[in-house]
């Protein structure tokens, strides 16, 4: 079995997925996330890794690897330390140990997020190209494929929690609100207004964003893949997302497990270390 690791700044996401020989695809069976949390010992994070395993009804010793994604750097010795100590694998790190081989067009290649390429790699090998991938993270990221299936590059934009939270924050007046669908656009009291704020303001973000992207890839017909926590919000008002996907990272991490045991060109190749 492979344990799967997305390590984003809000949250740790990790899921385990079925050993299957090739051709088969192995499938995610369980999934759990838990916050990502800085202060948090080895120790503490390897324990909350072994009960989940249990409460799954897996053994540590069906784990055969371990695949980590992160976009929180201070967080990852602690973490490799509590795969090594309680799993006894040596986890490998995208962008460190292995790297799919897409072709990055960014200018400089190292400056795109390990989860950002994640996703690319999966939204193409599920869906094809061209594409556009909009992830719904702590930042809101936007990344555009093109019909070669080369990473072209994207946007990054404050995520809506974040946006919330500074209102909150910075705004004496203002309360924190639950990010939910409110009856009308037009708010008739404080929460209602923000919450239309939250929820159609990204939805005309998403909208305007993804129609130029569209326009400068020339591929008006594209697809776009969402993910994310409040990717299904978002969609549920625009016809512009075309799939809402919330496994879309870890499946991303299982093609790279997946290729770099089958040695499989498409998808990886040896990173190269400094």
């Amino acid at each position: 079995m492979l344990l799967a690791i997305d390590v984003g700044n809000t949250n740790i996401v990790a899921g385990i997925f079925s050993e299957e020989a090739p051709p088969k695809t192995s499938e995610l069976i369980a999934s759990f996330r838990m916050s990502t949390d800085k202060t948090k010992t080895s120790d503490e994070i390897g324990m909350m890794m072994l009960q989940f395993l249990s409460l799954e009804g897996i053994q540590k010793s069906q784990i055969n690897d371990i695949i980590i994604s992160s976009v929180v750097p201070p967080l990852m010795h602690t973490l490799g330390n509590s795969c090594r100590r309680y799993i006894g694998k040596e986890p490998y790190i995208v962008g460190q140990d292995v790297m799919p081989a897409i072709n990055i067009k960014y200018d400089n290649p190292k400056e795109v997020g390990a989860d950002r390429i994640v996703n690319a790699v999966a939204a193409r090998a599920k869906y094809g190209a061209p594409l556009i991938v909009v992830d719904f993270g702590t930042a809101t990221t936007f990344c555009a494929i093109d019909k070669n299936g080369d990473y072209i590059g994207g946007i990054i934009s404050a995520g809506i929690k974040i946006s919330m939270d500074a209102l909150f924050e910075k705004a004496a007046k203002l309360p924190r609100i639950e990010i939910v669908k409110p009856s009308t656009v037009i708010g008739t009291n404080t929460v209602s207004s923000m919450q239309s704020g939250a929820v159609y303001g990204y939805v005309g973000q998403v909208e305007y964003i993804v129609a130029r992207i569209k326009e400068e890839l020339n591929e008006p017909d594209c697809k776009v893949v969402a993910t994310g926590g409040l990717a299904s919000l978002i969609a549920q008002h625009t016809e512009t997302i075309d799939i809402v996907d919330r496994m879309l990272t870890l499946d991303g991490l299982n093609i790279i497990s997946t290729s770099r045991s089958t040695q499989t060109p498409e998808f990886y190749q040896n990173a190269q270390k400094p």
